[in-house]
């Protein structure tokens, strides 16, 4: 396979050299403007964060996977788009320190922004009914005729991804922060919504519903076919989903148990009387 990509394409066009230098600088910059001037809030965890979200998106936009995903499976393209949504960007959002985000969007006009976009219902169904709007197979198959609007269409889609995690994770308390009882809710919810479309996708075995990708197309991979493709497609997308999501709502309900054990420790009966005890400082 990956014979016949050398033969049809560049190795520039393979690798894009250009978003390898770009993310190496972005790398500079966010080590010197972010980890250094944070100084002991910027932990370990932070950097880990930023490289391993760097790395998955350069595997999705900068190796062979974008061509495959742009040129020949549509399972490819899929895979792209659900490692940026739900790896890369929520890996993005955690590698910002608290105290940095605090400091640019308390008092900023962007935090008013913010609560209203990033409010929990309405973040779920902007990103949602985005991307199920963007695999409807009519719009995909007209917009990947132009690849600025393709392009501009999935800038959006990242944006509004951001909002929704934005909303889980909670980086800033004073913008956007909700009970974890709301945010393990909007997990479901979002774990949802997806799925009529990842249904649709999957028992589509009627036809090929995505005609960008051609026969031709199809040469390259053995035993692949359009309803193959497709139904592949919905499989990685509802799979990758539950694992950002799994994730998420496995520390999520971890960071829950533990606020709740320390508002037990900070409350004490003396003599049939309930005092409340000031939170311990760490």
């Amino acid at each position: 396979m990956f014979t016949e990509l050398y033969s049809l394409y560049p190795w520039y066009k393979l690798w894009n050299p250009d978003l390898f230098m770009l993310l190496i600088l972005l790398t500079w910059l966010y080590y010197k403007k972010v980890i250094k001037t944070t100084g002991e809030n910027a932990i370990k965890r932070h950097l880990f964060c930023y490289l391993v979200s760097m790395t998955l998106l350069y595997i999705v936009k900068g190796s062979p996977l974008r061509i495959i995903g742009n040129d020949f499976l549509f399972i490819a393209h899929v895979f792209g788009l659900a490692i940026i949504y739900f790896g890369v960007i929520p890996l993005f959002v955690l590698s910002l320190p608290a105290p940095m985000l605090q400091r640019y969007f308390w008092g900023h006009r962007l935090r008013k922004g913010m609560q209203i976009f990033a409010h929990p219902w309405i973040a779920a169904l902007i990103f949602n009914g985005l991307v199920s709007f963007y695999l409807l197979p009519a719009f995909f198959n007209e917009i990947h005729k132009h690849n600025l609007l393709s392009w501009a269409f999935q800038l959006i889609l990242a944006v509004a991804a951001l909002l929704m995690w934005w909303t889980i994770i909670a980086p800033v308390k004073n913008v956007g922060n909700f009970s974890y009882f709301v945010r393990v809710a909007y997990v479901f919810l979002n774990s949802l919504l997806l799925m009529p479309l990842g249904i649709y996708l999957i028992l589509s075995m009627s036809s090929a519903h995505y005609s960008v990708y051609t026969t031709e197309s199809y040469q390259l991979f053995s035993n692949m076919n359009g309803i193959i493709d497709q139904q592949l497609a919905g499989v990685t997308l509802k799979f990758l989903q539950l694992i950002g999501y799994g994730t998420a709502l496995f520390f999520l309900i971890i960071r829950w148990g533990k606020e709740e054990e320390r508002e037990d420790e900070n409350i004490r009966v003396v003599q049939g009387i309930v005092i409340q005890l000031p939170e311990k400082r760490s």
